[in-house]
């Protein structure tokens, strides 16, 4: 992190009980893009945010594949064209991190090589392969 990873632990009282209902768990990233991370310090805090697309659907590589969420969303930054690879549109790799030492690879994504080494490095034991 920063980049195209996702990881996922359990939520604590603190958060807002509408982020993610039905669920005690929640995703954090932190993008490798330096115009969002300056609209998150601007801030001052973290961002609620989700994908540019419906659940289970291709990531969008610019605003025009998402126009038809444009009428439920309170603002629209066009960055320009965010690729036009296969792994573009990968996402980013969500790793879940709510059992101690242990991890889950919930998508794989864009990332899944680096986090997995990374996770192998730090003698993270994957629950699916115990």
């Amino acid at each position: 992190m920063p980049g195209a990873v996702t990881v996922v632990f359990e939520r604590t009282e603190d958060l807002n009980p509408d982020l993610n209902p039905g669920t005690s768990l929640v995703g954090i990233r932190i993008p490798d893009h330096k115009f969002v991370r300056e609209i998150s310090r601007s801030c001052q805090g973290p961002i609620a945010l989700t994908s540019a697309n419906v659940s289970s659907t291709q990531s969008t590589l610019n605003i025009q594949e998402f126009k038809n969420l444009w009428p439920q969303l309170d603002i629209v930054f066009d960055g320009g064209e965010l690729g036009d690879t296969f792994h573009s549109r990968a996402g980013s790799t969500v790793v879940d991190l709510s059992v101690q030492g242990t991890y889950k690879i919930i998508r794989e994504g864009s990332a899944i090589k680096s986090t997995l080494a990374a996770l192998r490095s730090h003698h993270l034991q994957d629950r699916e392969n115990r």
